[in-house]
């Protein structure tokens, strides 16, 4: 894989030999966001758990105190009132027959889908769409939820949905590069904390095999996993 000369420019200034602190990762990621546009600021955290496993198929949700930074569209698949109600939160789109058929069209233009339970009926034609990318509303996660209203706050105001992959992987954006360093922590913090809280009596051996934190377009700054230790007690 080829990287640019940006990148490996950057790519020095991380110590292959250091692990970080959450507060010098943060602090070193701001460093290395060096792209024309604000850079996400991203985390990756390797779970020593089999996600073929039921029970070990970590997801979840976390309110990050700070948000992501981004603006989330959110669209929320109901009936009237509820429709009304979506909207009056804040949704940027609410409905039902017609957005089903719009995403059934090949519409994509949303990040996250809540549904009320009545309508998963419908929403359930859309799974093979909307599965693979993520957007399935799922009741674990709270996208599945009579209080549309409250749903869709939650949403705007910085929770966000996370999974592990296939590769035993969780990847989540925690904030932008141009966030004060203490928010990036406190983000990290409750992220991380929900990691520990959700590790499966069934995982054995090291549950927290390694994390990193990164910009969009810079390298992977390792974080000490000791740090994590007391964390989600």
């Amino acid at each position: 894989m080829k990287h640019s000369k940006r990148f490996n420019g950057v790519s020095k200034k991380v110590d292959a030999e250091k692990v970080y602190t959450i507060e010098e990762a943060v602090v070193k990621v701001k460093e290395l966001a060096t792209a024309k546009f604000t850079e996400s600021v991203d985390i990756a955290v390797h779970l020593g758990v089999d996600p073929k496993k039921a029970d070990q198929a970590i997801r979840g949700t976390v309110a990050l105190p700070h948000g992501t930074g981004k603006q989330v569209r959110v669209l929320v698949l109901a009936r009237p009132p509820r429709d009304e109600e979506a909207r009056a939160a804040g949704a940027e789109h609410a409905g039902l027959a017609e957005y089903v058929a719009k995403i059934q069209a090949g519409w994509a233009d949303i990040d996250v889908i809540i549904a009320t339970p009545d309508v998963m009926g419908e929403v359930g034609k859309l799974g093979k769409v909307l599965g693979p990318r993520g957007l399935m509303p799922n009741p674990k996660s709270g996208t599945v939820t009579a209080d549309v209203a409250k749903a869709v706050k939650e949403v705007k105001a910085g929770k966000i949905e996370f999974r592990v992959d296939k590769a035993g992987i969780v990847h989540a954006s925690v904030g932008k590069a141009a966030f004060e360093p203490k928010q990036l922590v406190e983000n990290i913090h409750a992220f991380l904390t929900t990691i520990v809280r959700l590790k499966p009596a069934t995982a054995k051996g090291t549950y927290v095999k390694g994390i990193a934190l990164s910009s969009t377009m810079g390298p992977g700054v390792p974080i000490d996993k000791a740090q994590i230790a007391a964390m989600g007690h």
